[in-house]
């Protein structure tokens, strides 16, 4: 799977939310990475600018928008990092202390349970393997 493709999935699986998020400006993408010392791999600063307002099951990744709350994903970094994360790794998304990371372009599952194996050749394999899925949707194109 490429990013256009999970993006567009992402979008049609979309479900509304009292409060959506909105999408981050190229700006706020930028004082993120400054702010945690990153670059952002292509795919991960396009999931940023053009899918990460969206509500997809239970997982929720971080976003670099103001009003991210619990999902600032500055803090879910920092807070990680505490945890014991590799400095040299992104975590993007918590799931109960549990983290999923990039590591360059390589999506790393993170446990605070101790070391994972667990791992995605890509963010577009990731949003499909683990994201959609956990949401209960195993294939493309599916019915919801």
């Amino acid at each position: 799977m490429d990013m256009p493709t999970a993006i567009a999935e992402l979008r049609r699986r979309n479900k509304p939310v009292p409060r959506p998020f909105r999408l981050p400006t190229t700006e706020e993408v930028v004082a993120a990475e400054s702010r945690l010392g990153v670059t952002f791999s292509t795919d991960y600063r396009r999931f940023l600018l053009e899918a990460s307002d969206v509500a997809v099951g239970i997982l929720e990744p971080g976003v670099v928008t103001p009003d991210a709350g619990h999902l600032n994903l500055v803090e879910t970094a920092e807070s990680a990092w505490e945890w014991g994360v590799p400095q040299d790794w992104l975590p993007f998304c918590e799931d109960n202390a549990d983290f999923y990371c990039l590591d360059g372009a390589t999506v790393r599952f993170w446990s605070h349970h101790g070391g994972s194996d667990e791992s995605w050749p890509d963010l577009a394999s990731w949003i499909f393997d683990v994201w959609i899925k956990e949401a209960g949707h195993v294939t493309l194109g599916d019915a919801d």
